[in-house]
This record gives C-alpha cells, sequence and structure tokens, in this order.
C-alpha cells in the first residue's frame, strides 16, 4: 500500500495559499466544487494546516459505540489529515432515509444500509472523479471498484471489512474478524456435570437439559438478538451467506428460505424452546445488553454471539468478581457445518454533495486506505500499543476484546475505510479462544463474493419483494420457534413459505438467477 503523507512536508510553504484558492472556487453542481487543486498537497489535508478542517459524519447506525471524535487515535488521525470529524450517531434505522428525502445531509455518511441509495450523482461525489482530480496516487485495487461499483459505472464508496482472495491467501494470520457466529458455556457448571463432551448438536442438547435439571432457576441458553440464528443454522449446513441466497444443485439462486435444510432447523429451535431451553422472551429483548446481564449476573448457562463471546464475558466476570469463567464451544458441532462469506463489504463512507471540501474528504480516506492509516485505526500507535511480531502479525500492549478501553482509546471504530485483512489480523492473539474460533471459523468457511454483488436497487421491484418477505419473516419466525408442538411449528413455516410465494419469492428468485448468469464470471470462484 502506498503512504499517503509521503512528500506531504514538501509542500508547506502552498498549502495555506491552496485552502484559499480551494475555497474561492466553491460552487454547486455535479462536479468536485473544489477547482483544480493540485491532489499532491492535499490541500487543507495537510498537517500544513494550522486549523483542522472539521467535516460533518453521520453514522448510519444507532448501536454505534463510538459517538465522538476523542482520543489517541483520533488525535493522531487529524494531526496526519488536517481533518477532524464532528459525528453524530443515528437514533433509529428511519433517521438517515428521511435526511436524504429532505436533502439535508452532512458532509460524510458512513452507512451499511442506504449504500445503493447514496450511491447516486445527486447524492453524492463519485470516489473515481475525486481520485482524478485531486488524489490520482490514491490506488484502488480492480476488485474493490467491481464490488462497490454503481449501475452508472462509477464508485461512490469503497466499503470495508473485504479482502480479495489473493490479499486472504498473502494473510495466513488474517483470520476474518468477530463477525461470526459462536456459543460459549460456563466451566463451572461444565465441571458440576462431569465435564460431558459437546462434539454435536445432540451432545449440546443433553448438556442443556442436564443443566434445566440440576439448575431450574437458570436460563440454560440466552442468545444476543442480532446472533439468534447464525450459529445453527451453519450446524445444519444452511449455506447461505449475507445475500441471503444460495445456489441450489440446479445451477439456480434460491431464497434462503427455500433451503432443504431450512425446515428442519425452524424445527430444532422450536424443540429448544419446548423443552424448556431457550425464553421465549429472548425473542422480544429490545436491546442487545439483555442477553449479557442475564450472562454477567450468572443466570445463564450458555450464551450465543460471536466467536469472541467467551472472552468478553470473562472480561466482565473479572470486572464484576463473579467466580465463574466461560469457554467456546467448538465451532461446528456437524459434519455439515458450513459457513458462508459473500460479502462485499460491511459499511462503507460517503462524500455528500453538501460537503464544501471534497479534496480534503477524498485526501482523509486517502490516508485511512494507506498501510499506515489502517494499522493506526485497527491497532493503535505503533511502539505503545502494539508491535509487529516477526512472523507478521501485530503483538499488542492491551486486551483487544476489552471494550471499555479500546472504545475510550477510539480504536478500531473509526474505520471508515478499512479492510479485512487488517481487521483479521487484529484478531489474531495466539492462544486466545476467539483465535482459536475463527482458525475453526476458516475451515468451514465458502468464499462466495459473487453472491454479494446481487444486490436489488434501491426502490426497485425485486427490493420491494424482498423487504416484504424480510418483513414477513421478521414477523412470523417466532410463531416457528414457540409454536407448541412440531406439528404446529412445521404449520407455521408452511404458512410462511406461502405467503412469501405471494410476495413474488420466485420472481425474485428468477431476478437473482439472471444477475448471477451474468456476474458469476467476473470473480473466480
Amino acid at each position: 500500500m502506498h503512504n499517503a503523507t509521503a512528500n506531504k512536508w514538501a509542500y508547506l510553504a502552498s498549502s495555506m495559499l491552496l485552502v484559499l484558492v480551494l475555497l474561492a472556487g466553491c460552487s454547486g453542481g455535479d462536479a468536485p466544487n473544489q477547482g483544480n487543486a493540485s491532489p499532491s498537497t492535499g490541500g487543507a489535508s495537510s498537517p500544513a494546516a494550522k486549523t483542522p478542517v472539521e467535516l460533518s459524519m453521520f453514522i448510519d447506525m444507532s448501536w454505534y459505540p463510538v459517538k465522538e471524535w476523542k482520543g489517541p487515535i483520533a488525535e493522531a488521525i487529524t494531526e496526519k489529515t488536517g481533518v477532524k470529524l464532528n459525528i453524530t450517531v443515528a437514533t433509529d434505522d428511519n433517521q438517515l432515509p428521511a435526511m436524504i428525502a429532505s436533502g439535508n445531509l452532512p458532509d460524510l455518511i458512513f452507512t451499511n444500509s442506504q449504500v445503493d441509495r447514496l450511491s447516486n450523482p445527486n447524492l453524492s461525489y463519485a470516489w473515481d472523479d475525486l481520485i482524478e482530480k485531486y488524489a490520482p496516487d490514491f490506488e484502488i485495487d480492480p476488485m474493490r471498484k467491481l464490488v462497490n461499483m454503481a449501475p452508472d459505472g462509477k464508485f461512490y464508496t469503497v466499503r470495508n471489512a473485504f479482502a480479495t482472495q489473493a490479499e486472504w491467501d498473502a494473510n495466513k494470520y488474517a483470520l476474518g474478524n468477530d463477525g461470526n457466529p459462536g456459543v460459549a458455556v460456563r466451566t463451572d457448571i461444565m465441571q458440576e456435570l462431569g465435564n460431558p463432551k459437546i462434539q454435536s448438536l445432540d451432545d449440546f442438547v443433553h448438556v442443556l437439559e442436564q443443566v434445566k435439571a440440576k439448575h431450574p432457576d437458570m436460563v440454560p441458553l440466552v442468545m444476543d438478538p442480532n446472533w439468534e440464528e447464525q450459529y445453527f443454522k451453519a450446524q445444519f449446513g444452511i449455506d447461505v451467506g449475507g445475500s441471503e441466497l444460495y445456489e441450489g444443485n440446479d445451477g439456480k439462486l434460491h431464497f434462503y428460505l427455500t433451503h432443504p435444510k431450512m425446515l428442519d432447523y425452524y424445527k430444532f429451535m422450536n424443540s429448544l424452546y419446548r423443552k424448556g431451553l431457550i425464553l421465549a422472551e429472548n425473542f422480544a429483548f429490545s436491546n442487545d445488553q439483555i442477553d449479557d446481564d442475564y450472562a454477567d449476573s450468572g443466570k445463564a448457562f450458555a450464551h450465543m454471539h460471536t466467536v469472541s463471546i467467551a472472552e468478553s464475558d470473562n472480561l466482565d466476570a473479572q470486572k464484576k468478581g463473579q467466580p465463574f469463567k466461560w469457554q467456546m464451544l467448538p465451532t461446528a458441532l456437524s459434519p455439515d457445518a458450513v459457513l458462508v462469506s459473500d460479502g462485499t463489504g460491511f459499511a462503507g463512507t460517503f462524500i455528500t454533495k453538501n460537503n464544501k471540501h471534497p479534496a480534503e474528504s477524498i485526501h482523509f480516506l486517502k490516508y485511512l486506505a494507506s498501510d499506515e492509516g489502517k494499522k493506526l485505526v485497527m491497532f493503535g500507535i505503533e511502539g505503545k500499543d502494539w508491535k509487529m511480531n516477526p512472523e507478521g502479525y501485530p503483538e499488542f500492549n492491551y486486551n483487544p476484546n476489552d471494550s471499555d478501553y479500546v472504545n475510550s482509546q477510539g480504536l478500531k471504530w473509526y474505520y471508515f475505510y478499512s479492510d479485512a485483512i487488517v481487521e483479521g489480523l487484529r484478531a489474531y492473539v495466539p492462544g486466545s479462544q476467539t483465535t482459536e474460533a475463527l482458525l475453526q471459523v476458516k475451515k468451514i468457511t465458502k468464499v462466495r463474493p459473487v453472491l454479494g454483488l446481487i444486490h436489488a436497487p434501491a426502490d426497485s421491484e425485486q427490493a420491494t419483494i424482498k423487504t416484504k418477505i424480510d418483513d414477513l419473516v421478521q414477523n412470523l419466525r417466532t410463531k416457528i420457534f414457540l409454536a407448541k408442538s412440531e406439528d404446529e411449528a412445521v404449520q407455521a413455516y408452511n404458512d410462511m413459505m406461502k405467503k412469501a410465494e405471494q410476495y413474488g419469492m420466485s420472481k425474485f428468485e428468477q431476478w437473482a438467477t439472471e444477475q448471477f448468469a451474468s456476474k458469476k464470471d467476473l470473480i473466480k470462484q
């Protein structure tokens, strides 16, 4: 990767003059409105600027833990780029769509859900145009351009948390990130039960039943509301990723509801409820802290979340003086276990047409995209927070799973341009439970990025169909989970499938298959 700060000091004398020229050239229209600034100076993004340029940023994620631009990492980024952010975090999922409709947009937007809508020349600057005009040495590999390309052939953002197959192959210590499912269990209770082996789903269910019998006041399994399904779906071999599509034996794409193992999965979840191993109210938790409270207070035996949950729970238990510890279960409890990586990235940053500093903005992102920038955001300050092991992975002077410390320092969450490799290297901590879980994840993961290219354009007929089906599942899946009998669960599933078909599921699958045929040759499988 190039270094975004190269040659910057050679232009100290001209930086402030350039700022004045850029501001004088501000104007409306579809083209970048900063005149013909020399890209190598970086405009006010250069550290030569005495007063940082302040850009407003809206983060379209109500759960986001970092709500201010503060801490040593933010300060270091500002020192390197001459940019500081005034951050606003969404209050709910409807706030950004309302802002888009009103045209009242900030300088920058970081979003996952509104990527298609914001990839619009009327709303955002195309990165291609800004790079050509202000930062021609900002190199982005062709695959990233491809997976972020809008229908007009331009790209308006580059999502983070993505890596090419070549990058994965070249970085053996990059293991992916925390976004993989996992389950942790209490080691003291396991010892009390004689440390029974848990090597299959049947083993796990049997242990949960033992816990219920011996500790009737304890919840055998509590689930994070955002991670209720992924772990068990994986065990049933439901090879579906974030696109919610899978390739059938007929070579066509199908919606995940039609997967041959989907009904078996639903029946399994229903059996957990009917046996009293999970709570009905778990499916109505109002936030993602309630399951943590069950675990931290000692009221739960097993905690379903991500691959880092054992270490996170151990930290919380230690802070609260709890006498128990947690241990991860195997990632695969079935020979059919599979995870699909079909993502083209998580979230991306948009430079809106309301932004009066597009040159500074693209240079800001250029720095975050540099090797130095990515490591600063994800690892911290080299020498203080971490050093590179000769083998090629970072060694930390802090616990990367200590969310209180990470958030207070401004680590990780300023990943407005990042990639899966540096994020994955952050996850490699030899001997840790999270690392061991991610090594297991790697063994059962199928990489299918082509599926991630197939998503319905905003406001299209296909998008409407998918939204209706997603809402349908969200409303009816609990009826399946909480059915009083297996027959009732099967009937509820069949009713849901019938309604999904009425909403146009087959029509959506036909469209997806046509898209698949046109795009599958773009990416080597």
